[in-house]
């Protein structure tokens, strides 16, 4: 029996687009790709045979699977890919990158994009500014992020220092 080299890994449920949704990403992130594509050859709930497709891909070295498999359940933001980013140029990327063909912005560093798919796109120094045990500058880093739509690296460090 062959060993399992990633225990567990997100499944992501797409009413159609698994494949497309999963070479987009690969085209935006490094060390990403679409590592194979297999098609269920069984008669199915979601279609007949050949139409529903589960799709292995990597993003940024991690395992994710997907599925065309028709309409079931929507994406909500109860579920989020969280991206953090170390400054604002990768952030501006990111974000704009996933916007493209359709995506819209939330607010807080949060969007959707146009598999309908939500993402946060934040600085990795948020975490450690809205974890700060002075709860003032916390309270001031998080007032602020609620603000904005895409997150701004400088007035966020610019309020947490107050």
């Amino acid at each position: 029996m062959a060993k399992v080299s990633t225990k567990i890994f997100p499944f992501l449920w797409y009413a159609k687009g698994a494949e497309e949704a999963a070479k987009f990403y690969a085209s935006i992130f490094p060390d990403s790709r679409v590592d194979r594509v297999t098609p269920m050859w069984s008669e199915s709930p979601s279609g007949p045979p050949g139409s529903v497709k589960v799709v292995d891909f990597t993003l940024f070295g991690q395992r994710f699977q997907a599925m065309t498999a028709g309409p079931h359940h929507e994406f909500n933001d109860a579920i989020s890919i969280v991206v953090l980013c170390d400054d604002q140029e990768e952030l501006d990327r990111y974000w704009d990158q996933l916007l493209e063909g359709g995506g819209e912005p939330q607010a807080c560093g949060w969007l959707t994009d146009r598999y309908a798919l939500r993402w946060q796109i934040v600085p990795a120094r948020l975490e450690e500014m809205m974890a700060d045990t002075d709860r003032a500058r916390s309270k001031r880093a998080t007032d602020a992020m609620m603000t904005m739509v895409k997150l701004d690296i400088a007035a966020l460090e610019k309020a947490y220092r107050g």
